[in-house]
């Protein structure tokens, strides 16, 4: 086991480099950039909102008064390559440029940001005047208790319910939990939030007992640790209960339909006929074969809650986490921030994917990674 964790671990290295290479070479074709957007903040009456830059509106990226004129006149910077640069002294331009690291060629910004990423160096946001690694510590405690808690509650629930409705397929719980399921499944996660606020945010008129804003409350810090608990479990309930409802629908289906396909086989029928009971049959045959295909799909449930699936949510509830930073950092093109968090959830990932392979050993010893036999 040892031999293969090495090798996955090693193969992490190739899988990052493809990841960073293939990211990088698409942010080098995407219109606009950091240095289109000092400019257009400089120029008088421009507006460099996300909105402007893609709907086309004065002073955005695709604005017709911001591309290069031919004949420009006496007017500087009129050849500039950014749009926008009419009338801008060339040098500052450069400043700009060498600024954001855009006066060295493509390849050597690519294998400087490799070999300090490697460190786990990730410099300074450009906009933000704060080393890289401290933004992401100032974010990741919103985003862990996001995800964390989404996925712990989402299994804890759904795996239980699933393996019920697998053995009382057919009958009236079956059914009636099945359509709450699905319902649940076809609300947008950001509905149920607007929902949720609406019946018991503070300020509702129905039961205004949960905050709207923030992870703790401002007296957090002189609050005795029991209403601390109390403090951070009120923030974090609706938030938690949005984002779970689509990944709950999910993982119980999954995990009834896993428990029916190992109920139906031959082998569940020889160890009834050997007089075992039905607890002996479910938890000593089938649940280890039934839950494989449940946990290969955790990675997946984890970084979705991490990362993706808590930006919308983050936004709803004012919850200030690395979601809503790497979409605010994608918006305002600071693309060392873009580029950290890429890294850090890539890897991120590649790890809790060998933690699910290392989990299936676990469930099921009969799997041997080494010489790929069970």
């Amino acid at each position: 086991m040892f031999a293969y964790i090495l090798r996955r671990i090693l193969l992490m290295i190739p899988t990052l480099f493809g990841i960073m290479l293939v990211s990088f070479v698409i942010v080098q074709f995407a219109p606009g950039g950091p240095v289109e957007r000092i400019i257009a903040q400089l120029q008088q009456g421009a507006d460099s909102s996300a909105t402007a830059r893609i709907s086309g509106s004065a002073g955005g990226d695709f604005s017709a008064t911001s591309q290069s004129q031919p004949g420009g006149g006496s007017m500087e910077g009129g050849s500039s390559k950014y749009r926008g640069a009419q009338g801008l002294d060339p040098k500052f331009i450069k400043q700009l440029e060498a600024q954001f690291g855009f006066d060295k060629p493509a390849p050597e910004r690519f294998a400087r940001m490799l070999w300090n990423y490697l460190r786990f160096d990730f410099g300074k946001s450009y906009f933000r005047d704060v080393s890289i690694i401290e933004l992401i510590k100032e974010k990741l405690p919103v985003s862990i208790s996001l995800g964390l808690w989404m996925t712990l509650l989402s299994y804890l629930i759904s795996i239980p319910l699933g393996i019920r409705k697998a053995m009382s397929d057919g009958s009236r719980f079956d059914t009636w939990t099945s359509a709450v399921v699905i319902i649940g499944y076809a609300i947008p996660g950001f509905l149920f939030a607007i929902l949720l606020i609406i019946l018991f945010g503070e300020g509702s008129s129905v039961a205004p007992f949960f905050p709207l804003r923030g992870l703790v409350s401002d007296t957090f810090a002189t609050l005795p640790w029991y209403a601390k608990a109390l403090d951070y479990a009120r923030h974090l309930t609706l938030p938690i209960l949005s984002m779970a409802l689509g990944a709950f629908a999910t993982s119980t289906l999954l995990t009834k339909n896993s428990f029916l396909d190992e109920i139906r086989k031959q082998y569940v029928l020889t160890a009834r006929m050997k007089g075992l009971t039905e607890t002996q049959v479910l938890y000593g045959h089938v649940f280890r074969n039934a839950m494989l295909i449940v946990i290969a799909g955790f990675p997946g449930a984890f970084i979705s809650a991490f990362f993706a699936g808590s930006l919308l949510i983050e936004t709803v509830f004012s919850l200030d986490g690395l979601g809503l930073l790497s979409f605010e950092s994608i918006v305002n093109r600071d693309y060392a921030v873009v580029f950290a968090t890429l890294y850090i959830f890539s890897l991120l990932g590649l790890f809790v994917n060998l933690l699910s392979d290392l989990v299936y050993t676990w469930v099921d010893p009969r799997i041997d990674f080494e010489t790929r036999e069970v």
